[in-house]
């Protein structure tokens, strides 16, 4: 298991440094370039992937909501539970960034560095949009298929009936409900 996590944190890194290119930023400086951090749900960590201040990510945050047709809590309490607002986060299974978009889906969404909180926000709240109309507004199923995967939450007839799954979701409402 740790070599594979090995194996995937070199090609992250390898992929990352492959689209250092020069891009314009919504902020006025680039990100510095943070170690990346396996997620919570396990691996090592390197130091240097600190949450991004909320303060100063807020109004990116609301504008995006705005946007995508999002409440702005939602994207929160989403940021939160999947990467702590670390932007730099690798999760085991290879979701990256601070939505922990998977390689897949970074790359449906045009994403060329999935660590840049701009792309990495923007595609997310653009997924999370896509999910609403899939789902008609029910949000535990809007993140169920976030967590687990559209095919699975079809499959089960709602949220399938898998721990990580079901806390996500229930975690997420449950924040949302106190907000």
């Amino acid at each position: 298991m740790e070599a594979s996590i090995a194996k995937q944190h070199a090609s992250v890194r390898s992929q990352v440094k492959a689209t250092d290119a020069a891009r314009d930023y919504f902020f006025t400086v680039p990100w510095p370039r943070p170690a990346v951090q396996y997620a919570a749900s396990g691996g090592g960590e390197e130091p240097g992937c600190e949450p991004l201040p909320k303060a100063l990510i807020g109004p990116y945050i609301e504008g995006l909501a705005e946007r995508e047709g999002l409440t702005p809590d939602l994207l929160r309490a989403v940021i939160d539970k999947e990467s702590g607002y670390r932007p730099c986060v690798v999760s085991k299974k290879g979701a990256m960034g601070l939505m922990q978009l998977m390689p897949t889906t970074a790359a449906e969404f045009g994403v060329k560095n999935p660590f840049d909180p701009v792309e990495n926000l923007d595609a997310g709240a653009r997924l999370l949009k896509r999910l609403v109309k899939r789902y008609g507004g029910d949000l535990a199923l809007v993140l169920g298929a976030y967590n687990a995967g559209s095919s699975r939450v079809d499959s089960a007839g709602g949220i399938p009936k898998i721990p990580e799954t079901v806390d996500y979701v229930s975690d997420i409402l449950e924040k949302l409900e106190t907000q």
